[in-house]
């Protein structure tokens, strides 16, 4: 076939990713990039630590950082973006910012992490009170709460999982339940930590049924990633990335009118966001270069312990990529789980531990 008419291969854009080295979805980032788009992925090298704080900090070391991202050069990608919650949030806001620092001088390029793409993602959204899903040990889930307070994110409540292995191993029913579990008093948005956790499809029925905008840690990785090249994330229905699902169920009672994700701050006033009479975000306090005019650091809130739910009765499930292609079904051809056909299931041991702690399963 003569293609000469289309005038030769288009030129691809790239973005560079950082990847700890038990990154598993890379199909997962690949759904929120359009198809002009490539990722090119390399990972850190592999250290024989559990998921901790202390391995947070080894693969966010900045020689590590340096030589990860020298090594994306040869494809010269326009922007790269550090994936790892934890990894870029153990150092503080002062830590993620030397470490945006660390991979432009390395690089020459413009850098990002997930833990600062965050703190943009709630400004975009007006978001200042969030529930907190992760899949940590109890450390790692407060330190994600302190560098949030730092920012002047007050956490409203939390569940988390205590795992410190196979965390893409989660299934979507256990990172619903916790969603349901931290979901408590007055939040302007639910964020899901953690690169390695499965959240694409979950994120829609979340919003309508939360009635809140709900962020992950790869949604908003890669949304901010794609706007820093002028490019916009693919999310059908999730309000970060989705404007008609601002508008909607996770816009609760909130006017049509609301910012676009090209990245327009100033909806902290919007009904079922910031509630009425919040602040408006001011432009020129620059807090981590990203979150604006926000209130001092607060005490943690501790939620009451409640149990997660029990899981359903385990049926045979497909591989995490394979099943975010979509829902397997029970043996009776009925959906294994209660949840909407959007959701696929993923792999994995159930949620077993709230803000009460517990004793984490046989792995």
């Amino acid at each position: 076939m003569d293609v000469s008419f289309l005038g030769g291969p288009q030129p691809q854009r790239g973005v560079g990713v950082v990847a700890p080295f038990d990154f598993a979805l890379d199909r997962e980032l690949w759904r929120w990039v359009p198809d002009k788009v490539s990722l090119h992925l390399t990972r850190t090298p592999f250290v024989p630590v559990e998921v901790s704080l202390d391995l947070a900090r080894l693969v966010s070391e900045h020689e590590t950082l340096h030589e990860a991202v020298r090594a994306l050069c040869a494809i010269a990608p326009e922007v790269v973006a550090y994936a790892c919650t934890s990894g870029s949030f153990v150092g503080g806001v002062a830590g993620e910012r030397a470490m945006c620092a660390a991979m432009t001088q390395a690089g020459e390029m413009p850098s990002l992490t997930t833990s600062g793409a965050l703190l943009e993602a709630l400004q975009e959204i007006g978001a200042r009170r969030i529930a907190v899903v992760t899949p940590y040990t109890k450390s790692v889930t407060d330190s994600l709460e302190e560098y949030l307070g730092e920012a002047g994110i007050t956490v409203t409540g939390r569940a988390y999982l205590g795992l410190t292995s196979h965390i893409w191993k989660v299934p979507y029913r256990d990172v619903v339940d916790m969603a349901r579990q931290a979901v408590v008093g007055a939040a302007d948005a639910l964020f899901i930590s953690c690169t390695n956790l499965p959240t694409y499809d979950v994120i829609p029925q979340l919003e309508a049924e939360l009635r809140m905008p709900v962020l992950s840690a790869n949604q908003v990785t890669m949304w901010a990633a794609l706007r820093a090249m002028g490019e916009r994330a693919v999310g059908p229905y999730q309000a970060l990335l989705d404007l008609a699902a601002r508008r909607g169920p996770a816009g609760m009672e909130g006017p049509a009118g609301m910012a676009d994700s090209a990245g327009l701050a100033g909806m902290a006033g919007v009904a079922g966001l910031a509630g009425p009479g919040s602040p408006m975000i001011d432009p020129a306090d620059p807090v981590a270069g990203a979150i604006n005019h926000l209130v001092g650091p607060v005490e943690p809130v501790v939620i009451p312990s409640v149990p997660l739910a029990d899981p359903a009765p385990s049926v045979a499930m497909p591989e995490p990529e394979a099943a975010l292609a979509g829902s397997p079904q029970a043996p009776d051809g009925e959906p294994g789980d209660g949840l909407d056909s959007a959701f696929g299931s993923g792999m994995g041991d159930a949620p077993y531990r709230d803000e009460s702690g517990g004793t984490p399963p046989a792995m």
